[in-house]
C-alpha cells in the first residue's frame, strides 16, 4: 500500500508541475515575453496617435488597454496596445517597443512613497513615438503631451 500511495504522490507532484509550466507558458509570448501588468485609457485623455476613432463613433465609444510584457532574456521590452469599442470589440491593435529597461521619472519625485510617481514609459510603434504617463499606482494611463516632459524625456529631438 505504501508503494502504491507513493506512486500516486509521485504522479500527482508531476501533475502539478507539468500543469505549472502549462500555466507559465501559456502566459507568455515567446517573442514579447510574460504578460507584467495591464492599463485602461483615461476617458479625459486623449487617444495615441496609432489609432482614430471610427467613422460613426465617438472618442467615448471607444477604450484603450495596454499590456507591458517583460522581456524574456536578451530582448527588448514591448507593449500591446488595443483599441476596442465599449463593447469589447478589438478595433486595431499594435505592438510597441519602450525605451529603456524600466519606466523613466523626473526629478523631482513627489512623496509617493517608496515608488516614485507620476512615472513615463516612451513607447514607439509605426515609426510614432508616445509619452505614457502613470500618475499613481492604478490601472489607468494617460497620454502627456506636455512639452516639458517630453523635452526632459528628449521625444522629439
Amino acid at each position: 500500500m505504501t508503494l502504491l500511495t507513493s506512486d500516486a504522490e509521485r504522479r500527482a507532484r508531476l501533475l502539478r508541475a507539468a500543469l505549472g509550466l502549462v500555466v507559465l507558458l501559456a502566459a507568455c509570448h515567446p517573442v514579447r515575453g510574460c504578460a507584467e501588468s495591464q492599463f485602461d485609457l483615461a476617458p479625459e485623455s486623449r487617444l495615441p496617435k496609432w489609432f482614430a476613432v471610427p467613422a460613426g463613433l465617438q472618442r467615448g465609444d471607444v477604450t484603450v488597454e495596454l499590456s507591458y510584457y517583460g522581456p524574456l532574456v536578451g530582448s527588448a521590452r514591448t507593449a500591446i496596445v488595443t483599441l476596442r469599442t465599449q463593447q469589447g470589440k478589438t478595433l486595431s491593435e499594435i505592438v510597441a517597443t519602450l525605451r529603456g529597461k524600466e519606466p523613466l521619472t523626473l526629478e523631482p519625485h513627489s512623496d509617493t512613497g517608496p515608488i516614485p510617481y507620476p512615472s513615463y514609459e516612451v513607447l514607439t510603434a509605426n515609426g510614432i513615438t508616445e509619452v505614457i504617463e502613470h500618475r499613481r499606482m492604478e490601472p489607468v494611463f494617460y497620454i502627456s503631451d506636455d512639452p516639458e516632459v517630453r523635452r526632459k524625456l528628449r521625444v522629439d529631438q
